[in-house]
C-alpha cells in the first residue's frame, strides 16, 4: 500500500502538506511559528497512531472511555541528524470501569503490533498511563 503526501512551499520555511484531497497541514520552522516543525509532526504522528489503536482496542474490550489524552515527549540527539533517541508517552484515560490490565494490553498491542508510525522509528519508547475514574 502506498501513501502519498504532497508538500508545497508557500514562503520562507513554511510548507503545506496534503494527503490526497484532505485538509492541508502547515509545517514551519521553529522561527516561523506558523505551524508544527517536522520533528514535532513526527511525534504527533506517533501519538495519533497509537491513540487510534488504543481507543479501538478499548472499544473492543467494551471499556467506557469518555476522554483520552496522549502526552508525548521526544529527546533528540545533540548532533545531526538530530533523530529521536528516546520517546516517552503518557496515556490518560478518563471513564468508568476501565481496567488497568486492559489498558496495558491495548498499549502493548499498539506499540508492538499495530502502530506503524512507532515501528518506523528506532528510538527507545517508554510509556506510562493513568486511569481517571469517573462516576
Amino acid at each position: 500500500m502506498a501513501i502519498e503526501v504532497q508538500l508545497k512551499w508557500t514562503d520562507g520555511l513554511q510548507f503545506v502538506a496534503r494527503a490526497g484531497t484532505g485538509p492541508g497541514v502547515v509545517i514551519d520552522s521553529s522561527d516561523g511559528g506558523s505551524g508544527m516543525g517536522p520533528m514535532q509532526m513526527v511525534l504527533a504522528g506517533v501519538a495519533g497512531c497509537t491513540a487510534i489503536d488504543v481507543i479501538l482496542i478499548m472499544q473492543k474490550k467494551r471499556a467506557t472511555v469518555t476522554r483520552f489524552i496522549v502526552n508525548i515527549t521526544g529527546e533528540q540527539a545533540a548532533q545531526n541528524p538530530k533523530r529521536y533517541t528516546r520517546i516517552q508517552i503518557e496515556y490518560i484515560l478518563h471513564g468508568s470501569g476501565i481496567k488497568a490490565k486492559a489498558v496495558e494490553q491495548a498499549i502493548e498491542l499498539s506499540e508492538t503490533k499495530y502502530c506503524s508510525a512507532m515501528a518506523s522509528l528506532n528510538a527507545e519508547v517508554e510509556h506510562t498511563y493513568r486511569i481517571v475514574e469517573e462516576k
